[in-house]
């Protein structure tokens, strides 16, 4: 990452940093980069007054926007910014087996948390990288969201999400090289990361596919150490494998 003379700290903007991916993330960078400002945004419910979390709920426009203007407010030009949040399941949802499980509202909950909130992040959160440097705008996808890798079908609506996220992702990269010809924008696949969204379903895989949070880190803050431009609006694993759309 490349620091301009006038601002000697590399500042990142983790969203969703009280999830188990989010911090992992926001503690790796904030210990492989000296100085760093690592600025931590999370929903309101998950926010310990320790912390110094900033509060933000990506569903509503409203709480983004004033995130947004407080970090702005607080630090001139960003590096980083990665969104690590999303929606697999809940008491109320559950990822569908068959078409005839659909639910227009578990379809819009799915959307709206895996797909317009970080679009709205993007919206609100892309003008605030620096324009005369290397700058990066990543969000956590899945996997399951290729559709050029799906051979078993089944979580239609989590799939069909993470698959419109990586349109969004793409369409931002192209904006954002307009903007910044040193800015990169890329969807990530965290690998099944031993954590709450993916407990559920670790029935059947393998134990040594199941990784940590903190593997997962490191190996995605590698990742994005090593993006070049070439590597915008690509999708990309923790290991560094260029994904299909």
């Amino acid at each position: 990452m490349n620091e301009a003379d006038e601002e000697p700290h590399f500042t990142a903007a983790v969203i969703g940093a009280a999830g188990t991916i989010g911090a992992a993330i926001s503690a790796e960078l904030e210990s492989r980069f000296a100085g760093s400002n690592i600025i931590r945004l999370s929903r309101p419910g998950e926010i310990q007054s320790s912390l110094g979390h900033i509060p933000i709920d990506i569903t509503a426009e409203n709480s983004i926007a004033a995130a947004a203007a407080q970090v702005s407010a607080t630090s001139k030009h960003l590096d980083l910014v990665l969104v690590a949040t999303g929606l697999l399941h809940r008491s109320d949802l559950q990822p569908e087996k068959t078409w005839r499980s659909l639910s227009r509202n578990n379809m819009a909950q799915a959307f709206l948390v895996n797909a317009i909130g970080p679009a709205l992040v993007g919206s609100a959160f892309l003008p605030l990288l620096a324009r005369n440097r290397r700058v990066v705008f990543a969000a956590l996808s899945a996997r399951v969201g290729s559709i050029g890798d799906n051979a078993l079908g089944g979580w239609h609506s989590y799939r069909a999400s993470k698959a419109a996220l990586n349109m969004l992702l793409r369409n931002f990269s192209i904006e954002l090289a307009a903007r910044n010809r040193q800015g990169i924008c890329v969807a990530l696949h965290p690998g099944t990361v031993d954590s709450p969204l993916s407990q559920p379903f670790h029935k059947g895989i393998p134990k040594q596919q199941v990784i940590t949070p903190e593997r997962s880190a490191r190996c995605l803050v590698d990742v994005i150490e090593q993006l070049t431009v070439e590597d915008s609006g690509r999708f990309i694993d923790w290991k560094g494998e260029i994904l299909p759309y």
